[in-house]
């Protein structure tokens, strides 16, 4: 197994805390939900800084997390985690130009291994949609506890719900005063018409000089309206 060494941001307290709440849901909502998608309903709302520091909360815990990058699209992956040196990732796997080994990369932090996306390629639904990649997830299931998987936009492209379908869960990403209602709950349609479970919803980007008392400043778990899901309020930070 190739090794590379990874970035992670040190996280504000308010943020870690609001990841360790969404962790800790994700477990309680049973010991089926262990391949997880994390998804938005456009560019920028935080979908892969979530996806990472959820993944890496979970190796906090000694538990075995593959973080797969699957935007074959727009990847951002690689910027994010600052990794250098690796080549091949999910498209060279799935457009069969490389064993499945070749892309699972171990990192210097335990317990917690990565997949990129690899090089963009014009037709990733048609290669999501392959056995291989159905095969690749079964197989990856019996190494890892939990496997987090980062991708495109579902507002914007229908990637990600061909992906749920391979999925036990999702998580939604939607940007605080940006994102419509309109918008996000079509996206939650899509995911639950591909047969994947909605866990809940991270609301990103908050300003918190708006949110008042101690409760929300500090932990800030809310509940959505109209069945929207639970809310995991992170502070503001850069887009994807």
């Amino acid at each position: 197994m190739k090794k590379a060494k990874i970035e992670i941001r040190q996280m504000a307290y308010a943020t870690r805390e609001a990841l360790k709440t969404l962790r800790t849901n994700v477990q309680f909502c049973g010991d089926d939900k262990r391949v997880i998608l994390v998804t938005s309903c456009v560019p920028g709302e935080g979908k892969t800084r979530s996806a990472i520091e959820l993944a890496y909360t979970f190796a906090e815990l000694n538990k075995p997390v593959l973080l797969i990058d699957a935007d074959m699209r727009k990847s951002v992956m690689v910027s994010r985690l600052q990794i250098q040196g690796v080549e091949q990732g999910l498209s060279h796997f799935l457009s069969g130009q490389c064993s499945l080994a070749d892309i699972v990369i171990e990192t210097n932090v335990p317990k917690m291994h990565v997949m990129l996306a690899g090089p963009l390629v014009p037709n990733p639904t048609e290669l999501l949609s392959t056995k291989r990649f159905r095969s690749m997830i079964e197989s990856l299931r019996k190494v890892y506890e939990y496997i987090i998987i980062d991708s495109p936009p579902l507002g914007m492209v229908i990637d990600a719900a061909i992906i749920a379908k391979n999925c036990d869960g999702a998580i939604m990403v939607v940007e605080s005063a940006k994102t419509k209602y309109r918008l996000a709950q079509n996206v939650k349609e899509k995911l639950e018409n591909a047969g994947c479970t909605v866990m809940g919803v991270v609301l990103n980007k908050v300003d918190r000089k708006k949110q008042g008392g101690y409760y929300n400043k500090y932990y800030g778990a809310s509940y959505g309206k109209k069945g929207y899901g639970e809310y995991y309020r992170y502070e503001p930070e850069e887009k994807e």
